[in-house]
């Protein structure tokens, strides 16, 4: 069965350059976006045209050039806030999606908790979510604290409403769609709760906003993380949004140029929002990239994507059920989940099966996922994850069913 919606994933890919084929090797199957999603041509053209056409530091110089050049920074930083209903002065770019999180952390954490606060976080969190939390309590006192998961791969709302009541939670850090379980998290209502015990709440969307319709406001969250490279941006950079009157009350993360208004021997001003937290010159053509990647994103239509992937998360239930001893991890219901889909076959480890797969050009992961508290949840080590994207579709599926197939029979001999 095919996924009846109307993107044509196989008209995408004549778009993403990587799927080209060459030679006689057979077509790639990459099934790994959720670590990095490839690049359409539309992105890299952007970037490329920064670079000849429009090469120099933004905010700086009065020449043509360099205003051109802002223009194109500031212009992706626009678009950027228009993918996910942002203010642009709440839109800072950083390195990626751990740097947005250590920048609240280290900001709004530091200069905030104090001993006896608590930090909640979920057993289901990136290590981006969870070490820097470590760090700052380690300095200011405070504790950290993890809310389960119930058996099916969700988080225990009742235990974090009733720890939200009983315990001075200042801030939560949840991830919007697990990376490892596909979890869809219901943040609107995590935020709520929060908001009514007065904690205020970090929302990691690095799985969520390249797949899903993400409104910043409908959140409810006082921040949202995300970053580049997996929304079909470039690396080196990522997003940290928050509402500007905290930003605005935030002291800056990194010193230097740029983000000052004003520097005397006995101190310095900072600069307006959103440039307080951008020191130094910033990742130009990547922000230029990725305001190209929000502009796609939205002509093809999240919630086009968000269906298709929801279909082809169900036709890879039905097709990986083929496979005898194969478990899945995380909800059943495509509807309470996003695309990565993790898996392990009894009596293989998963960097084996990833390294047989990718015989057929099969691209998959293998690891703990920078999830170690969640994989000890699980009572695993490591699984294997395939994740999906706009440009996969059922053959895709097809193709990593018969190379688990293989795989499988390699290991039988």
């Amino acid at each position: 069965m095919t996924p009846a919606v109307d993107i044509d994933p196989r008209a995408l890919r004549a778009e993403f350059p990587i799927f080209t084929p060459v030679g006689d090797r057979a077509p790639l199957v990459y099934l790994d976006s959720a670590a990095t999603s490839q690049k359409p041509t539309a992105v890299l053209d952007a970037m490329d045209r920064y670079y000849v056409e429009t090469n120099a530091n933004v905010h700086r110089g009065v020449y043509e050039l360099a205003d051109e050049a802002t223009a194109r920074f500031e212009a992706g930083r626009d678009s950027v806030a228009r993918l996910v209903g942002a203010t642009r002065d709440g839109t800072i770019f950083t390195k990626n999606a751990s740097e947005a999180i250590n920048l609240v952390a280290w900001s709004w954490g530091v200069r905030n908790l104090r001993p006896g606060d608590v930090v909640m976080v979920t057993e289901m969190e990136h290590h981006s979510g969870i070490v820097p939390w470590q760090i700052v309590a380690e300095i200011t006192g405070a504790e950290v604290v993890f809310a389960p998961i119930t058996g099916d791969g969700q988080l225990d709302l009742a235990w974090i409403e009733m720890t939200l009541r009983d315990a001075p939670v200042r801030i939560l850090n949840v991830v919007h769609v697990s990376n490892v379980l596909g979890t869809i998290n219901p943040v609107a209502d995590i935020a709520r709760m929060a908001h009514a015990h007065g904690a205020m709440i970090l929302v990691d969307g690095s799985q969520s906003v390249p797949h899903m319709p993400v409104d910043f406001p409908d959140l409810d969250a006082d921040f949202l993380a995300f970053t580049g490279h997996k929304m079909l941006g470039p690396t080196g950079i990522g997003v940290l949004v928050g509402r500007p009157e905290i930003l605005d009350a935030m002291g800056p993360f990194l010193g230097g140029g740029e983000m000052i208004s004003d520097v005397r021997t006995d101190g310095s001003d900072w600069a307006e929002l959103p440039w307080k937290f951008e020191a130094g010159t910033p990742p130009i053509a990547e922000a230029v990239g990725l305001g190209a990647a929000a502009d796609y994103l939205r002509h093809i239509g999240l919630d086009r994507i968000r269906a298709h992937e929801r279909e082809l998360v169900a036709y890879a239930f039905d097709a990986l059920s083929e496979i005898d001893g194969l478990a899945i991890y995380g909800p059943r219901d495509p509807d309470l989940r996003g695309a990565p889909i993790s898996f392990s076959l009894p009596d293989l480890h998963p960097h084996d099966i990833a390294q047989l797969v990718d015989r057929q050009r099969v691209c998959i992961r293998a690891g703990h996922h920078c999830a170690k508290p969640l994989m000890r949840t699980l009572g695993v080590t490591a699984t294997a994850r395939a994740s999906g994207y706009l440009y996969n579709d059922s053959h895709d599926i097809d193709a990593l069913v018969s190379a688990l197939q293989a795989a499988r029979s390699y290991f039988a001999r």
